[in-house]
């Protein structure tokens, strides 16, 4: 059987009225130091985020989550951030911040497959 390594994760949300600490669930990152792994998984409902929170820019929403997704794989145009060793991006982009993208608090857990452990909390997470 195979050893059983830990990872943390973070549900990403989208909060566009941060004043109201109303929130979606978007998206999860995922975290392993001993497997060097660091991905995220988001999808954006176009039309349930209309219908809860309005008039909000989805294209302003779409350019965050990919620069967030650049700089959590470390991609060309991802900034200095992206520049940086896995654990110091998945800290910078787990920190608690009053911006439109946020982080839920980050939660250990065990996996034998990190990319297997993500997709299972999206599913649960964002559907």
């Amino acid at each position: 059987m195979q050893g059983q390594y830990l990872y943390e994760y973070a549900i990403i949300r989208v909060v566009p009225r941060v004043e109201r600490e109303e929130f979606l669930n978007v998206g999860v990152i995922l975290y392993s130091k001993q497997l060097k792994y660091l991905d995220c998984l988001y999808r954006l409902d176009r039309g349930r985020l209309l219908t809860v929170f309005g008039n909000m820019d989805i294209g302003e929403v779409e350019q965050y989550l990919s620069a967030f997704e650049r700089i959590c794989k470390g991609l060309d145009g991802s900034g200095p951030i992206g520049k940086l060793d896995l654990p110091s991006r998945f800290r910078w982009l787990t920190a608690t911040r009053s911006t439109i993208i946020q982080t839920s608090k980050v939660h250990p857990a065990f996996c034998t497959e990190p990319r297997q452990a993500l997709e299972r909390i999206f599913e649960q997470m964002v559907g």
